[in-house]
C-alpha cells in the first residue's frame, strides 16, 4: 500500500513513529481522550456550580469544547494513516460529540425544571470506550499484529 502525503508538514511530524510500533498520531489521540475526559470532569463541576444560579447561567466550557474539536479532527486525520483503526476511532469520537452535545442539552433541561444534575452517564461511557479502543491500537495493535 502506497502512502500518501495529503498534509504535507503535519504528516511529516504525526506519521513518524515514537517506537517501533507507535505512530505519534496513536500516541496524541491517545493524549487528547485523557484529556478529553478530564475536561469533562471540570465542565460537569462547572455547570453543577452555575445549576444553583439558574438554566441560564449553564454554559459550555470552552476547554472541553475543544478538546472534543481536537480530538474528532485528530481521529479524522487518524483516518488518511489507518483506515480501519481510524474509521472506529472517527466514529467512536463523533458519537462522543454528540453525546456531549444532547448531555449538555439534558444539563440544562434539569436546571430549569430545578432537579439534580446528573452525570453525563452516556458520554463518559463513549469516552471510555475511546480510552480502551485508542489504547489498544496504540500499544497492542502494531505489538499484536507482528505476529498474524
Amino acid at each position: 500500500m502506497s502512502e500518501y502525503e495529503l498534509f504535507g508538514p503535519v504528516d511529516a511530524v504525526l506519521r513518524q513513529h515514537l517506537t517501533d510500533e507507535v505512530l505519534v498520531i496513536e500516541a496524541v489521540l491517545l493524549g487528547l481522550v485523557v484529556v478529553n475526559i478530564a475536561a469533562r470532569a471540570y465542565a460537569h463541576r462547572q455547570h453543577v456550580s452555575q445549576a444553583e444560579e439558574g438554566d441560564d447561567a449553564i454554559s459550555r466550557h470552552p476547554f472541553h469544547v475543544a478538546t472534543n474539536l481536537l480530538l474528532v479532527l485528530g481521529s479524522f486525520y487518524f483516518l488518511t494513516v489507518h483506515h480501519h483503526a481510524g474509521m472506529v476511532a472517527s466514529a467512536i469520537t463523533v458519537t462522543i460529540l454528540l453525546t456531549d452535545f444532547f448531555e449538555f442539552e439534558s444539563r440544562k433541561v434539569e436546571a430549569r425544571r430545578e432537579i439534580p444534575i446528573e452525570r453525563p452517564k452516556a458520554a463518559i461511557s463513549a469516552s471510555l470506550l475511546a480510552l480502551v479502543y485508542v489504547g489498544y491500537v496504540t500499544f497492542f495493535s502494531g505489538a499484536v499484529s507482528q505476529f498474524f
